[in-house]
């Protein structure tokens, strides 16, 4: 896709393509003369086609297992458990979304602006990255008929204090009643923040370490504020779509 991101297209029976934007497959990664991966990798889809039959994956080689996925070849099989978690879910009342997010965390909320464009949602889609070819998804959601903003480390327009100013000026503007984001811990506080002050909901997809993908484990246990006090609650299977005000 990039110089830092593979995609990933697999030949997918329909029977596991009853996707919901926000789920994740947990994915076997091969054994190869180079790799020897353990422990199954959990993955967001990226894009799910049930008349196709296709399911897609956008990763990073950053270790064994995404090494062993980036040696797959054409023909190849792989072995995969899903769909898994809790996805997105778009209320009525929210006719106004705004994507925020940066890198993978761009992959995760692709069939979020798919289902956005399906619900006839005008959907705002705020892309970050380090560089400009580092960003991904954009003309994909601009094919979903989003209105798309980049913004990049290097052009120094993604910082904190330039994405609230933007953001801001958005809610004045178009009038944005809902915030979606993922693969950020800092963009999440900062629409946090602003969620609060302007009385805005929103979802976040977490990104956290797994061992089962199926709730058995607990390796993926982290603290949630509810009202009556902090909770912990596996990401696996209480997300990985989490309220966004409740993330700790």
């Amino acid at each position: 896709m990039n110089g830092e991101y593979r995609l990933l297209v697999l030949d997918a029976p329909a029977s596991i393509l009853n996707c919901e934007p926000g789920q994740f497959f947990h994915l076997l990664c091969p054994q190869t003369d180079r790799f020897q991966p353990y422990l199954r990798r959990p993955m967001s889809i990226y894009s799910f086609d049930a008349a196709r039959g296709t399911l897609s994956f956008l990763y990073k080689v950053a270790g064994a297992g995404t090494g062993a996925l980036a040696e797959l070849q054409p023909g190849a099989t792989l072995n995969i458990v899903g769909p898994l978690g809790k996805g997105f879910e778009i209320r009525p009342e929210w006719q106004r979304p705004l994507l925020l997010a940066r890198g993978v965390g761009l992959a995760t909320l692709a069939p979020l602006a798919r289902e956005c464009a399906r619900l006839d949602r005008p959907l705002t889609a705020v892309c970050s990255a380090r560089s400009p070819d580092l960003l991904m998804s954009a003309d994909l959601f601009r094919s979903y008929g989003a209105e798309v903003i980049t913004v990049t480390d290097t052009e120094g327009n993604s910082g904190i204090e330039g994405l609230t100013t933007l953001i801001e000026r958005l809610i004045r503007s178009r009038g944005i009643d809902a915030f979606f984001t993922c693969g950020s811990a800092r963009l999440m506080r900062m629409l946090q923040e602003m969620g609060a002050r302007h009385g805005i909901v929103g979802q976040v997809a977490l990104e956290q370490q797994m061992a089962c993908g199926i709730g058995m484990c607990q390796a993926c246990v982290r603290p949630f504020r509810r009202e009556t006090g902090a909770v912990n609650l596996r990401v696996c299977r209480e997300g990985p779509v989490f309220d966004l005000q409740e993330v700790l």
